[in-house]
């Protein structure tokens, strides 16, 4: 790929230029035009004009902007801060021009991709701030007999994976599954789906990317060497730099796969299945991921847990049930259960769609409705026992909403060191859980009763899960964990919630933070902090 020219001194003479005009003003003060003539002046000439691509609250369409990759509807209120403007860039000289005038201004910078960070970091700031969102910015170029691909933060894991499957039918690329996220945060936060015990995480399958850094320059990973390119992936793009683009390695896959779908509740034998599923889970055949999801539900006016078996299995059914039947065989896996499909088809499976659904459905943007959500996570490393997981079945229905999802780890995940990536999850760890808690109802009572209820479920599962730390994924961003105070970060205070996404990477990741943003220009609540806020470790 070929990066864009980029000049040094011309920015520079510029930024010393427009910020000698501008030191007496706030940002609040500041008119659209004296915003708007900076980007312009920004912008490499030769690019398409930015000024139809940015996004003023006078104008019209700044609200659906604004709104359109809002996936979590607990900040998309009238009372949640807005930004001065948004920049939707065509070109990565939209993107330089954006960190110029933001760093001229004292504006923050949010990177959006897709929206689907729980805790809406990425669009919402309570200091004065502005948006790069990346949506245009989504072409995906395969090369299917490399069995590479570039991808622009911009697009979709749907649209990635509609890609590979229009180029190649034994190709694939190991990332979530849901088909509207944006690919920019999901890959520089670590990135996992059904195929991480074959074929690890997303950023296990990296190879290269360009970002635009904290001084507007256009790097690869050659020119942004190996610290931040192993920054970037896992430690949280947004940290470091906006990331434009990533070269990926696809995979490989049978032109057949396997998926299931079974649901047990208490009265089935759950308990039972769920407690041996954890003993087989993360040993079986690598080639077969078995996820969980915990339900309360009522049937026939009682209370119950639902625990509902969804699977991937990259081979054909006769295969799996013999898998099943040696490895599992208290699950009671029947040929009825089992559904043969291309890997594309099993996207589709895994999004809830209805067999015979076109792939056509992955280039949708937009989910089919957003709600008002809370997601938190946790690693375990020792089975449960029964009576443990009674106890948790008698908490979610005591709760009647929260829900629990288990993905399991081992394969490829346990091969792979804890410090080849910031992704530190790795050997050791039985599975992840995601709770979850959604609800339409508006206003502060649901809010609250909602949040209380994951953060219950979050403390009674204290004594089953990981300590020292107890760990959380990073793209389920959870700020009840700890932030940073935005202009006064805290080495102490950062590494409280640091660990636990990052464990011992997290010092590594401060050194990184250092070298290539030493003024802390790419700053949120959760982002890595500069060795500046790091006094007792600079006095040894």
């Amino acid at each position: 790929m070929n990066l864009p020219c980029f000049c040094p001194v011309l920015l520079l003479a510029l930024q010393a230029s427009l910020l000698s005009s501008s030191m007496a003003e706030s940002p609040q003060d500041r008119t659209q035009e004296t915003y708007l003539q900076c980007l312009i002046d920004s912008s490499d000439p030769s690019s398409p004009p930015i000024s139809p691509l940015a996004f003023f609250p006078s104008n019209p369409s700044y609200s659906s902007v604004l709104r359109s990759y809002v996936r979590n509807l607990r900040f998309n209120s009238s009372t949640t801060p807005k930004p001065l403007f948004i920049v939707t860039p065509t070109h990565v000289s939209h993107i330089q021009a954006s960190v110029v005038c933001a760093k001229i201004h004292g504006l923050e910078l949010r990177i959006r991709s897709g929206g689907h960070d729980y805790d809406g970091l990425s669009y919402v700031s309570p200091a004065p701030f502005v948006i790069v969102d990346m949506f245009n910015l989504r072409s995906v170029d395969i090369d299917a007999e490399g069995g590479t691909a570039w991808v622009e933060s911009g697009a979709t894991l749907g649209e990635v994976y509609y890609a590979i499957a229009a180029r190649s039918g034994v190709h694939a690329f190991p990332a979530g599954v849901c088909p509207t996220v944006g690919v920019g945060g999901h890959l520089s936060g670590g990135g996992y789906g059904n195929l991480m015990r074959k074929h690890g995480l997303s950023v296990d399958n990296v190879v290269d990317a360009v970002v635009v850094d904290a001084n507007g320059r256009v790097l690869d990973r050659g020119s942004m060497g190996d610290d931040m390119f192993w920054a970037i992936r896992g430690g949280g793009g947004a940290s470091f730099g906006v990331i434009v683009s990533w070269k990926i390695k696809l995979v490989s896959v049978p032109e057949v796969v396997t998926v299931f779908k079974v649901e047990k509740t208490l009265e089935q034998g759950a308990t039972d299945v769920v407690h041996r599923w954890q003993y087989v889970a993360d040993k079986v055949d690598e080639r077969l991921f078995i996820r969980v999801v915990l339900l309360p539900v009522v049937r026939k006016d009682q209370r119950t847990v639902k625990a509902k078996f969804v699977a991937l299995f990259l081979g054909g059914a006769d295969e799996l049930l013999d898998v099943m039947s040696q490895s599992f065989p208290e699950f009671g896996l029947e040929p009825k259960d089992c559904l043969e499909m291309s890997w594309i088809e099993s996207v589709l499976f895994w999004s809830n769609y209805p067999k015979g659904t076109s792939p056509n459905v992955l280039l949708q943007r937009i989910p089919e409705s957003e709600k008002f959500l809370k997601k938190k996570s946790d690693y375990v490393q020792e089975p449960i026992s029964k009576v443990g997981l009674e106890g948790i079945w008698n908490k979610m229905m005591e709760l009647k909403r929260p829900a629990l999802t288990l993905n399991p780890y081992g394969g490829r995940m346990s091969e792979i060191s804890d410090s080849e990536t910031p992704f530190p999850h790795r050997e050791g760890n039985i599975f992840k859980i995601q709770y979850s808690v959604t609800w339409k109802e508006e206003g502060d009572e649901a809010l609250n009763q909602n949040l209380n209820r994951i953060r219950s479920i979050y403390n009674h599962m204290t004594p089953f899960v990981a300590k020292s730390p107890r760990s959380s994924y990073l793209n389920y961003r959870d700020t009840d964990l700890g932030i940073n105070q935005i202009g006064n970060e805290s080495y102490s205070e950062a590494s409280i919630w640091g660990t636990k996404y990052f464990k011992a990477n997290f010092d590594r990741l401060v050194q990184v933070k250092t070298m290539v943003d030493p003024n802390n220009f790419f700053r949120y609540e959760q982002s890595i902090p500069c060795m500046s806020s790091w006094p007792s470790r600079m006095a040894e």
